[in-house]
């Protein structure tokens, strides 16, 4: 695709895809706009780095589309210090923007192949404030919390505890939780020693994120 094009059908994700499903955080809305999203995606799907789709991965993953990742990051409210987790990191574009708002980022990915595309990618784009470890994440990074926020880069049938257990008093966690047809993106806090507050934001449906449990005893008080 020649730059021109590249540079409208970027324009054109933001504006046509983006703004329009509530999103308006400026952070959000400038790293969409100059983050190059089609250096995160494979060569074969590169022509649909802008379009309103997931975007297969290797290992049978998927890239979420360019909306679900903009409204989970403006829910997320990153700020300049916080230390974040991020499980399931796919080719690292989600990652990418979590490091351009926060500290560091630790990001666990369970496949191999697509953990050392993420790490590639993230030194061609000059982001040094991320560690990507090849490792199943639906425990966490115990040995590394607390973490200000946890993100989730597909969806759960709930939350474990063992992650709820790893976020920094008021820190959060986010999540897109359920069963499919109707999926809620929910932000979870952690408000005290044994106290976690749910807040449901928005339905979608995006696959798993593997070797999660079906469920779990947790309820929110």
């Amino acid at each position: 695709m020649p730059l021109p094009d590249i540079e409208r059908a970027r324009h054109n994700m933001v504006e046509q895809q983006v703004r329009p499903w509530s999103v308006s955080h400026p952070q959000v809305l400038h790293l969409l706009a100059h983050l190059k999203r089609e250096d995160f995606v494979p060569e074969a799907y590169r022509s649909l780095s802008f379009a309103d789709i997931d975007i297969p991965l290797p290992c049978g993953q998927t890239m979420l589309r360019p909306g679900v990742q903009a409204r989970l990051l403006q829910d997320a409210t990153v700020q300049p210090g916080d230390k974040v987790l991020e499980i399931g990191v796919g080719t690292g574009f989600m990652t990418a923007m979590l490091a351009r708002m926060g500290s560091s980022v630790l990001g666990l990915e369970i496949h191999p192949e697509l953990a050392a595309i993420a790490e590639a990618n993230l030194r061609k784009a000059c982001i040094h404030n991320v560690t990507i470890r090849q490792t199943d994440g639906a425990r966490g990074a115990e040995l590394d919390a607390p973490f200000d926020l946890i993100v989730l880069g597909g969806s759960v049938a709930e939350v474990p505890q063992v992650l709820l257990n790893q976020l920094k008093p008021h820190g959060r966690l986010i999540a897109i939780v359920g069963e499919e047809p109707a999926m809620q993106a929910q932000t979870i806090t952690r408000s005290g020693n044994t106290r976690w507050d749910a807040i449901t934001h928005w339905e979608t449906s995006v696959p798993r994120l593997l070797r999660f449990p079906q469920a779990s005893p947790f309820r929110f008080a």
